[in-house]
């Protein structure tokens, strides 16, 4: 009897610590790399033509880490990368739900370009799986704010598209520079070539315009910089509090821009620079000279501005006439010629898009 009664005291203890665990989150199953589908090898990353999110999309939780240890040795690069991947993955997931085929095909685009910005939601949707994966399990793995993107029509989402994918262009070329480990290395170039591959298609079918941008593309050393741009993208306090700093670290460098109105872009044009946060405006000091640096394929040009009268004095300068019109130009303001090192940028980035000339105005 006093068996039995030990036995049934401890199938009730059992029980009641199985009805008091908490069941396990989607966001926490997902810390296992083997869970879900998997990128390159289902479909689902390519040709999945629903409306509504999926794994790993549909996670609205970071994933916490499952060991204790110290970080793996890429871990923050891969962090900050896939923060900068639910901004992307969002906003093709937002234009998904916005428009239709006949929205696009109604204001003169080809026919298959909503199914050309599923495919790149559904290939971006494979990048958050894959930046997941290569995070340790002793690190979170960021999981999605709110975000709000300025986009009101296809036009308008179509030009944002080619920004963005080639921004992921120029930052993803900083971002192999931090990484330390060579299979890490390589897995981004292979993003960036993916991210190529989509800037390609908005320039031929969108833009009827050439895709080639010389024999470069534009390298940007620090990242992080263009990184922090999109944090004009997230809702304010809207990030799960496990998250980490996006991105780490962070300068919060004054953003920088070509005034609006201005009509060029172009190698060449002179133009009026402007600090466009006005609750974060750089600070000049008179006992230097200050630079206007702008990067274009692998090359920079430093440009001497004058800053002693500003803001007063409107700041302009002159685009370098040595570069070609192609691909994309990043400027920033530097207190040393070249921007040599992080800590040398004051201001900036500001991105300069060449092809096609005429929507790099637009977007300003």
């Amino acid at each position: 009897m006093a068996r039995c009664a030990l036995l049934f005291t401890s199938l009730l203890a059992a029980l009641s610590s199985r009805a008091s665990a908490a069941p396990v989150s989607e966001a926490q199953k997902a810390a296992d790399p083997n869970y879900g589908p998997v990128p390159g090898e289902s479909p689902l990353y390519s040709s999945y033509s629903g409306v509504e999110p999926v794994f790993p999309g549909n996670l609205t939780d970071p994933i916490l880490p499952t060991k204790k240890g110290p970080p793996g040795p890429d871990d923050e690069t891969w962090q900050n990368l896939l923060s900068a991947e639910w901004i992307i993955y969002s906003f093709y997931q937002q234009g998904v739900e916005a428009f239709n085929a006949s929205s696009f095909a109604d204001a003169g685009y080809p026919n298959t370009t909503y199914q050309r910005i599923m495919e790149i939601r559904n290939n971006e949707n494979g990048h958050l799986r894959i930046f997941q994966n290569q995070i340790s399990p002793t690190s979170v793995k960021p999981g999605p704010c709110k975000y709000e993107f300025p986009f009101y029509d296809p036009t308008s989402f179509l030009a944002i598209t080619t920004v963005l994918e080639i921004s992921s262009m120029a930052f993803l070329t900083g971002l192999v520079q931090q990484a330390k480990i060579d299979m890490a290395k390589g897995a981004m170039l292979a993003i960036a070539e993916t991210e190529t591959r989509h800037e390609t298609w908005t320039l031929l079918d969108i833009w009827k315009t050439d895709p080639f941008a010389g024999p470069s593309d534009t390298v940007f050393p620090y990242a992080n910089q263009i990184l922090d741009t999109t944090n004009s993208f997230i809702v304010a306090g809207s990030c799960p509090k496990a998250n980490p700093e996006y991105p780490h670290p962070r300068q919060k460098l004054p953003a920088l821009s070509a005034a609006e109105g201005t009509t060029s872009l172009t190698p060449g044009s002179t133009i009026t620079l402007a600090f466009t946060d006005a609750t974060n405006q750089p600070k000049f000091s008179c006992s230097k000279q200050y630079y206007a640096v702008f990067f274009h394929g692998v090359a920079n040009i430093s440009v001497p501005i004058e800053t002693a009268k500003w803001p007063e004095e409107k700041i302009n300068v002159t685009i370098p006439a040595d570069f070609e019109t192609k691909g994309v130009i990043v400027a920033v303001i530097a207190d040393t010629p070249g921007a040599p090192t992080k800590e040398t940028v004051v201001a900036g980035p500001g991105i300069m898009l060449e092809q096609p000339v005429a929507l790099g105005t637009a977007l300003l």
